[in-house]
This record gives structure tokens, sequence and C-alpha cells, in this order.
């Protein structure tokens, strides 16, 4: 559907995105689970062959290409493990965002290093007591001479156990609510800079999120990617964006708990006949392929209308709600139709409801999405005065 109104070049980078997945993710996905660690030798490979470099202009040594390339990219990548994908698309924004938005010869000096994945990018958002209420972030940032004296934590941040640098929010005067909100780029490299250690995170452990503590951290000016004023609109800036890949993602771990889940029940049988002849079985799938096709399309409208640059605000969450809910659910049914061999680790599936679980809850929870749309029920479905 999406792949129709690609360019040659970017059907050219999901391709070679699925090659990847297929040879370097999908083999070690279980064991970077099981031995709960950070994959980081497997994302400097896909560093090397430019999947952290979709979106980068070119000016800066990118592809400078469409959003709707990169979602595609992770969808497929996405499909062997949610966990990896969901790294490697951060450290992708963080190029980006870096390259952007720094100063020359602060991008000059640290984002060759980001490129071939020898320097991890993060987002520095979410803190301990801080998620969705972002406007109401804790951690403080003090003018001095040269820069900015910041303290404070960051919690439940994707990359945060190898990151060195993190894009990352704090507030300068808590009097001007989201105004007060400046974006510094965090130097781990730096005094002051103390990484905590990693969360123990069910069927994520590939996503390597943690957190970080600045003590007195020294953030010199040309560290100022937005100043109050302009950060928080910076920031939901990419929002709705990351809302329909995440809904992507989804996508891609249905497909393949779907593909995974149709082969099995009709190799094996039961009472004289393939499992997938039982009707009750098989409507269960069909319900699954259904809400993916479903899906897709949500996803797939958000994600043109953000490379169109239209209102993508409510088919973004639209997306984000619906695929995120029905991963959780219809992975669910694809184990149950294989009976209690569906959660061995032979197969994907349950790392992937692992995942889709994780999914409802980054860039906005359901409960949020739910908000989200709701705002916008009187403008959409409401009279006029």
């Amino acid at each position: 559907m999406l792949d129709e109104v690609l360019t040659p070049e970017e059907r050219a980078v999901v391709a070679r995105a699925k090659t990847f997945a297929e040879e370097h993710v999908a083999p070690n996905a279980a064991r970077w689970e099981w031995e709960r660690r950070y994959p980081l030798e497997a994302i400097k490979a896909a560093c090397g062959i430019g999947l952290n470099t979709i979106e980068l202009a070119t000016k800066h040594g990118g592809q400078g290409l469409s959003f709707s390339c990169k979602l595609r990219a992770f969808e497929e990548i996405a499909r062997h493990d949610f966990a990896f994908a969901f790294a490697l698309i951060n450290h992708h924004n963080a190029c980006a965002r870096f390259a952007r938005d720094g100063q020359p010869a602060h991008v000059a000096r640290l984002l060759p290093r980001m490129l071939t994945g020898d320097l991890i990018g993060c987002a520095g958002l979410s803190e301990p007591g801080v998620g969705s209420d972002f406007g109401g972030l804790e951690m403080e940032a003090v003018r001095v001479e040269g820069g900015w004296k910041v303290n404070g934590a960051k919690a439940w941040i994707t990359n945060a156990a190898v990151a060195g640098l993190s894009v990352a929010y704090a507030q300068t005067d808590k009097a001007q609510g989201y105004r007060g909100i400046i974006c510094l780029a965090i130097e781990a490299e730096r005094p002051g800079f103390h990484r905590e250690k990693p969360f123990e995170l069910h069927g994520g452990h590939a996503i390597g999120v943690g957190g970080f503590r600045l003590v007195d951290y020294f953030a010199p000016d040309e560290a100022v990617l937005h100043p109050p004023g302009k950060a928080f609109k910076a920031a939901l800036a990419g929002i709705n964006g990351a809302r329909a890949y995440v809904a992507a993602m989804c996508c891609g771990m249905l497909q393949a708990s779907l593909e995974t889940a149709v082969r099995y029940t009709q190799q094996r049988r039961t009472f004289g006949q393939p499992v997938i002849d039982h009707q009750g079985v098989r409507w269960k799938l069909v319900d699954a392929a259904t809400d993916l096709e479903a899906a897709r399309l949500l996803t797939y409208r958000a994600a043109r209308l953000i490379d169109e640059g239209a209102d993508a605000v409510m088919p973004a969450a639209y997306a984000k709600k619906f695929a995120t809910d029905m991963a959780v659910q219809r992975i669910a049914d694809c184990i149950q139709a294989m009976g209690a061999n569906g959660l061995r680790a032979d197969y994907p599936l349950a790392r992937h409801l692992a995942g889709a679980k994780i999914a409802a809850y980054t860039d906005g929870s359901i409960e949020m999405m739910n908000e989200r749309i709701g705002a916008g029920l009187g403008s959409v479905f409401g009279t006029t005065a």
C-alpha cells in the first residue's frame, strides 16, 4: 500500500532494511533478550548501511528521504524485534535532530561518530516523576556565564544504557511553565553526567532503556538546540511521527505473528485435520488479519499526511491507539492458536507480545491517545456555531 508511493531509491532502502533484519536481527533477537543486553554491535552494523540516516539531510551525510520510507523500513525491522527497531529509530532521530538544530562546530565534532554508531544518541524527555505531562519537567537549567548549569534526572530513556549524547529538555523557569523549557545536547563524557543502571524490562532489553542524573552539569552555549520559548514546540513537532512509526512497528510484529501462527496451524493436525481447519481457530486468525489491514490503513494515512506537511494530529493518534491496542490482543490470539507451543522461545510471539505492550506506553499511552482524540471530537463531529 505505502510502498507504491515511495521512490525507487526509497523502496531499495526498505528492501535493505528487510534483508538486514532477516540476517542480523532475526537470528539474534532472542539471545539479546535472554542475555539481557544492548545489541551495540548490531546497531553499528545498521549504521554501516545507512539505516540511521534515512531522514537525515544530505548536507549532513544523510539520504534525505521521506518519513514514509523510514516508517516502512522500521516496520520491516520490527517484524523480527520491536526492541531493536525502537533503539535504532531513536538513534536515527537523535542524529537527524542534532544535525538539524545543533551549532555547526558542535555538529562537526560529534555527528561523524553518531553516523558510524560510535556515539549513540537518545532523547531526554521523561523523568522519574514526569511522563506524558511534559510541561511539568523538574530537571532544572540555570543560566551561568558561558552556558547553563543543569541538575536533575531523566528516566525511561531509550538507549540510555549506552548513549553518549542526549537531546534533553530542562526547565529554566517554572513560573513560565512550558515556555520556560530549554533543549540541550547533553554529552555523557562531560563532568556531572551520571548514568543509571538500565531497567530490567521484560521483552525489551535491547531497547537499553534507563536514565541518567546530571549534577552541576555545565552545558556550554553551543549545546543549546532550542532556547526557552521554542523548545516545547520543537519537542511536540515530532510526536505525530513517533506515534505513526510505533503503530507501524505493531503492524510488523502482528504480520510476523500471523505468518508463524498460520504456518504452524497448517502443519499441526488435531482430530484428523489441520488445526487451521477448526473454525474457532481460523476465525481468530481472520480477525487478526482484518485488524492488521485496518491498522496499516490508519498508519499509512498518517505517514502520508506527515510527508505532505498536513495536520496529522488526529490520524496519528487514531493509528497509535488502534494499532497498539489490537496488537496486544491479536498477537495473544496467534499464540492461542498455537497452543502452549506459542510461548516457546523457538518462536518470537511471546517476545512480540511483550513488545506490543511496551509500544502501548511509548510516545503516549492508549489513555493519552483517548484524551487527544477526545479533545478533537467537537471540531470533527460536533456542530459549528
